[in-house]
Formats: C-alpha cells, sequence, structure tokens
C-alpha cells in the first residue's frame, strides 16, 4: 500500500489525548493502587495528578520523568509524529523544566502497514526532538493491532523552580497558551468535515511545542502551572483547583476557541471524550449564565497537545503575558481568576 494512501486514523478506536480513560474511572482505579513509603527525595509523585514525577538528586537539580502516548489523530504519519511527541515534551514544559533526553514508545501494526508510515512518524518525532534541543536516544516497539506513538521523556528543573498544578493562590490570574477546540476539529477531521483552513490550524496548534514552560519555570509570579490535554480546560483548571483548595472562574468571552469549533460543535461533531469529562466532573464543573450545552463541550473537550493553563500573580501577569508574546506562544491570553473556595463548585464557567 502507497503512504499516500494511507488513512491512519482508520486503524485506531480514538486519537490523541480523547484516548484517556475518562476522569471518574481513572480516579477509582487509582484509589486502590497501592501507594509507595514516602520517598524523601520524590518531590512530585501520584498524589495531585500532576503532570510528572520530579525526583532531587542535588540543592540544584532535579530530575522530571514523563511519558505519554496515544493512536493517531491525523492520518499524515508524519504530522501524528510531530504531534505525539510535542504532547510528550510538554510534560516537562509544564513542571517549569527544561527536556534532556526522549525515548519513543512504538506500537505497530506490522501486517497490515508499509514499515515506511512508521518511518515517517520516528521522522516526525525525531524532528520535534530537534525542535526542542534534545535527542531522541533509543525506545521499545511492540507488534500491536492498532499504531501507538509517544515518548518517555527525561527533563531537568531547579528544585525551587517547580511548578506544581497545585499551588494556585487566591487573586491569581489565569493564563492560557493555545486556543481550545483541537479535539472537535480532530472529530470533524476524521468525518471529513473540517476544512482545510481548519486542518491546518489544529496540525499546527498540536505540533507547536510548549518552550515557554522552561520561562515560565523560573518566575516566582508563576505559583501553578499545567498543561491542558485530554480532560479540557474544565478538568485540568479543576485538578489545579483541588489541589489548591480553591475555585476558579473562566469567562467564557475571554478563553481563546478556534473559531470553526464553535460551529462543529452546534452540529453535533463533538469526541466522546467530551461527554465523559462532562458527566464525570459533575457538580465541581459548574456553568453560569447563556451557555448551550452544545458548547459546555467546548470546555471538557479533550486537547491534544494543548496549551499551558497557569496561576499567576495579578501583578505581574501583564508582564507575563507580554513575554509569552515574545516567545511566539500561539496565543496569550487572561482567560480567568482564583477564588476563594465556594462550596462544591471547583471551577465556575461564566458568560457575561
Amino acid at each position: 500500500m502507497p503512504m499516500e494512501q494511507v488513512c491512519l486514523t482508520k486503524y485506531s478506536h480514538g486519537g490523541g489525548c480523547g484516548c484517556k480513560i475518562d476522569p471518574a474511572a481513572l480516579h477509582e482505579i487509582l484509589a486502590k493502587v497501592p501507594r509507595f513509603a514516602e520517598v524523601p527525595n520524590l518531590l512530585v509523585g501520584i498524589e495531585s495528578a500532576d503532570d510528572a514525577a520530579v525526583y532531587q538528586i542535588n540543592e540544584q537539580q532535579a530530575i522530571i520523568v514523563t511519558n505519554d502516548f496515544f493512536m493517531p489523530i491525523v492520518d499524515d504519519p508524519y504530522a501524528f509524529g510531530r504531534i505525539a511527541a510535542s504532547n510528550s515534551i510538554s510534560d516537562v514544559y509544564a513542571m517549569g523544566g527544561t527536556p534532556l533526553m526522549a525515548v519513543s514508545i512504538v506500537g505497530f501494526p506490522v501486517n497490515k502497514l508499509p514499515l515506511n508510515v512508521m518511518q515517517e512518524i520516528m521522522r516526525g518525532g525525531v524532528e520535534t526532538c530537534q525542535d526542542a534541543g534534545i535527542p531522541l536516544a533509543g525506545g521499545h516497539s511492540i507488534d500491536n493491532e492498532e499504531p501507538i506513538f509517544g515518548l518517555c521523556v527525561i527533563g531537568m528543573v531547579d528544585p525551587r523552580n517547580i511548578k506544581k498544578n497545585s499551588s494556585a493562590q487566591v487573586g491569581d490570574v489565569l493564563i492560557t497558551t493555545k486556543p481550545l477546540g483541537i479535539g472537535i476539529m480532530s472529530t470533524a477531521l476524521k468525518v471529513k468535515s473540517l476544512s482545510q483552513a481548519g486542518y491546518e490550524k489544529v496540525v499546527r496548534a498540536m505540533s507547536t511545542l510548549n518552550k515557554a514552560g522552561a520561562w515560565l519555570g523560573t518566575q516566582a509570579s508563576v505559583h501553578a502551572l499545567t498543561d491542558v490535554t485530554g480532560f479540557g480546560l474544565g478538568g485540568h483548571a479543576l485538578e489545579m483547583a483541588r489541589g489548591a483548595n480553591v475555585s476558579m472562574i473562566l469567562e467564557v468571552n475571554q478563553v481563546p476557541v478556534m473559531e470553526e469549533a464553535w460551529n462543529l460543535a452546534t452540529e453535533g461533531i463533538v469526541p466522546g471524550g467530551a461527554y465523559r469529562n462532562l458527566a464525570a466532573f459533575g457538580n465541581a464543573l459548574q456553568f453560569r449564565g447563556n451557555i448551550s450545552t452544545d458548547h459546555q463541550l467546548i470546555f471538557t473537550d479533550p486537547q491534544t497537545s494543548g496549551g499551558l493553563l497557569m496561576a499567576v500573580a495579578p501583578e505581574a501577569a501583564d508582564a507575563v503575558i507580554a513575554k509569552l508574546k515574545e516567545l511566539e506562544c500561539l496565543v496569550a491570553e487572561k482567560i480567568g481568576r482564583v477564588v476563594a473556595a465556594e462550596g462544591s463548585s471547583a471551577v465556575i464557567i461564566q458568560a457575561p
């Protein structure tokens, strides 16, 4: 089969971060996973659902370890490789760190697809690692019914610069660096309802590295940091709010969304993960004002290789936004604020 005829998404039952186990099921699974006794040098572990594990090796250095992989979200093998690698490396940036090296995680149906498809996926991954300034130094592969690609990434951070997802403070301003709508646009691609301009926009968003995270790690005014992936903006804001025992208010008219995604959501072209997320979050995620059910799904839409979400001291917010623009983030927008805990509603998404 010539590579140009391959439709990668046909070989997977779900794509990108929409493949994640839904939050309610994951919570039930992890609740019964045995915990290790306290490890003194383990600075970030499984407890707060953070983006990566962090282990201190001396006073100035800590190692960041993460892995991420998923099934194809686009048909083009090279683009899939770039997207999966960008998504994997993002977890190091989301901890405020700098990536050092990566190894690959590969599953490939060797009897269904030509090997040059896997070579193109790997080429995309290698070139993204080069863009991040790191080597793709090895990996592990299996023969698998569905294509899978991702990376295990090792990074470094000064222990004083670690950015957890659980350190937001009341009064902080919430800022993000990529527009929403990635899952919806990707679903539209699978059913051939996405424009060419929309395709180019969503692939660019997913392929863009969150390099600004390394700089954000050096800023004391940035109190909490995460990346927005499979649980959507609402879900990852919810993790941040619960971790800090605060509530967060997101303003609908301030959240950047790819324009085509609004109409697609209205047409019902929405990934199943958005519905699962919405159901799983329950009353902890509250919508106020005139927000249709279709448009609520924008905020639980699984984002593959989504942007950074940060809580920043209000007096520093404008300076941080100016620097994010200088670092060529796709967007740099204030989207809400951190407030004192409001009962069971940890995240409130409100329209004017």
